[in-house]
């Protein structure tokens, strides 16, 4: 949000103001603010430490381009850890190409090494080949599901051959408040414990740790700071996704925090207080199962991969 007559506590021009803060940022301050916000999740969560070798989900968009900006920032010149990215191509025309393009400029700017692993080379499907695949519209409209299921599955495959100790996704404030509300609303018990900073419950030698260094900074405040820091980005929206659950939830928390501002931190917050509470009186399974078809981690017979596949050849 923009300023008018509201100067930074350092007397310079501001281009923010938090609402829930009373204070408003000018560029410099901004900055300077949201990079101890991500220090300050990474120290107290203890999610990146000697002898890790990250995998930085780029995607292309504003939130992945932030995220492995402010890591390569924070940890470039630090001895003992290493970070490289890793990009998935779902195989979406006219959009993937393009925010992609934005993902590899940023890597040769930053110089960073880049791995790009395709749905058609893994799976010998595309995201458009199983929309024309799919007949029914009401299918059609969960299109989201086959996309985040396969991605999921390649993030941690691909990661795990690459021997990263750990995967960093750029799920920011409002994917982390949309993501609590949803899991409320489909009564989700066991996806609702694996949120947070680093949601892994069960550890296993298969499955790459997953962890979430900028859940506290909000989607205004990323494209403010990809702006200041001139960092490229793809802002387009997937031409699939037009009609899901998050979406329709994103909608009420914006509606919410327009009204009440600080609604999604409050959100986030109340979650970071109650599953350590919940996780006193609900244990997890002990250890992860290993899908019969292909072997990778899973909490079922079959994973969830394997069985879309299965629906798709039928």
């Amino acid at each position: 949000m923009s300023v008018i007559n509201k100067k930074c506590e350092c007397g310079k021009n501001s281009i923010y103001y938090k609402s829930y803060e009373g204070r408003a940022y000018c560029k410099r301050c901004l900055a300077r603010q949201i990079e101890m916000n991500v220090k300050k999740t990474l120290r107290k969560d203890g999610l990146i430490k000697k002898g890790d070798k990250i995998a930085v989900a780029v995607s292309g968009g504003k939130d992945s381009c932030f995220l492995l900006y402010i890591i390569n920032k924070i940890f470039r010149n630090v001895k003992g850890i290493d970070f490289f990215a890793l990009c998935i191509d779902e195989g979406i025309k006219g959009y993937r190409k393009k925010s992609l393009d934005a993902a590899k400029k940023l890597c040769k700017m930053l110089d960073v090494k880049y791995y790009v692993v395709k749905f058609d080379d893994a799976f010998n499907y595309t995201i458009d080949k199983i929309m024309k695949r799919i007949s029914d519209e009401k299918s059609r409209q969960k299109i989201c599901t086959y996309c985040g299921v396969f991605k999921r599955y390649l993030i941690n495959k691909e990661a795990r051959k690459l021997n990263a100790t750990k995967v960093a996704v750029g799920h920011n404030l409002d994917d982390e408040a949309e993501s609590v509300l949803m899991n409320i609303l489909r009564g989700d018990f066991n996806r609702f414990l694996r949120l947070g900073a680093s949601p892994i419950l069960i550890e296993d030698k298969k499955f790459v740790q997953r962890i979430k260094p900028i859940r506290n900074v909000s989607s205004d405040e990323i494209i403010l700071y990809n702006k200041i820091n001139k960092i490229p980005f793809y802002y387009q929206r997937c031409p699939y996704s037009y009609d899901n659950v998050r979406r329709d939830v994103k909608n009420i928390i914006d509606k919410l925090e327009k009204k009440y501002p600080g609604t999604k931190y409050q959100i986030v917050r109340f979650y970071d207080k109650l599953k350590p509470i919940l996780l006193k009186r609900v244990k997890p399974n002990g250890k992860m199962k290993y899908c019969k078809i292909c072997k990778e981690p899973t909490s079922r017979d079959i994973c969830e991969a394997c069985e879309l596949l299965e629906k798709l050849k039928n």
